[in-house]
């Protein structure tokens, strides 16, 4: 029981580290507070099962989906960009408009999958083992991502898009639009979110409209957590730690749940996790410096029974 637990759990970590990556590149890379997250993730969902139960191919419609969480990305850079409303209010409009686009979507909140096909089981039907299909496909896919968007951020764009966060002046002073580099961002960032909003809704079996509410907090604290365990600077190591974070905090609901904690107290903990991850660093400080005056203390001690 406890390895089918674990192994879910697994699953689940794998395919919200696409939701955590699709965060990291706003918030870490362009230093962009992105809040469109809230509305990518059920519209990647929305799309992908609306035209699954129309009959699309699946791997068709989650690339579908996946392009309209780009331009849902798109459509706050703009609204950032050219209309020069913060980026922080840009987000949060366009995840308020997606809200009534997602229903309008769907036809209704709630889509079941249960008995559509999905990319899932088409592997399934081409003789692959249904024990780890899913832990398989999502290790394989979320791994691809990563690589690729390594790839990407190593690029003359991607170093681009990475000085655009880091200092934008410079950029500009260089003859680069940070405009459109910063819009580039934006969409491939809520593509990616799109994208595990898609493949949640086939491997969950069902797509809500309210299931983007909290993936800000989740994609934050997968990142967050990534970071304490992986300390880098090199985008590599940081991609793999975000999703490491992923798979650490989908264990830690997890535990939460076993031990008794009721679903509707999992917000705490999130909370409880992020405050933890974003503490640990000073924690550890306050801990050293207490060893240190502990031993100035004892040496002090046995040098004054010395003499």
């Amino acid at each position: 029981m406890w390895l089918n637990i674990l192994q879910g759990t697994v699953e689940q970590g794998l395919v919200f580290g696409l939701l955590a990556l699709g965060v990291y590149l706003p918030f870490r890379v362009l230093d962009f507070p992105d809040l469109t997250v809230e509305g990518s993730f059920p519209l990647g969902a929305a799309v992908s099962a609306a035209l699954i139960i129309n009959g699309t191919n699946p791997f068709l419609a989650t690339g579908i989906a996946m392009f309209a969480g780009v331009v849902a990305g798109i459509i706050t850079g703009v609204i950032n960009t050219k209309l020069k409303i913060a980026g922080l209010l840009a987000g949060i409009l366009t995840m308020t408009s997606l809200y009534s686009i997602n229903l309008r979507i769907m036809g209704r909140a709630n889509i079941p999958l249960l008995r559509e096909t999905t990319i899932l089981t088409v592997i399934k039907d081409w003789g692959f083992p249904d024990r780890y299909l899913a832990l398989t496909v999502f290790t394989l896919l979320v791994f691809l991502v990563k690589f690729l968007l390594d790839y990407f951020l190593y690029t003359e764009i991607g170093m681009a898009l990475r000085a655009t966060g880091d200092s934008p002046v410079m950029i500009e002073s260089l003859g680069g639009n940070t405009n459109h580099i910063k819009i580039l961002g934006l969409g491939l960032a809520n593509g990616l979110v799109a994208l595990s909003g898609a493949l949640t809704c086939q491997y969950q079996g069902f797509a809500d409209v309210g299931m983007g509410i909290g993936m800000i907090v989740i994609g934050l604290a997968s990142v967050i957590i990534g970071e304490v365990v992986i300390r880098t600077s090199k985008i590599i190591y940081a991609t793999f730690g975000v999703i490491v974070g992923s798979v650490i905090y989908r264990l830690a609901i997890t535990v939460a749940l076993q031990l008794g904690f009721a679903p509707t107290d999992l917000k705490i903990v999130t909370a409880l996790l992020v405050i933890l991850a974003l503490g640990a660093p000073t924690l550890r400080h306050f801990m050293i410096q207490d060893e240190f005056a502990e031993r100035l203390m004892e040496r002090g001690v046995s040098d004054a029974q010395t003499n």
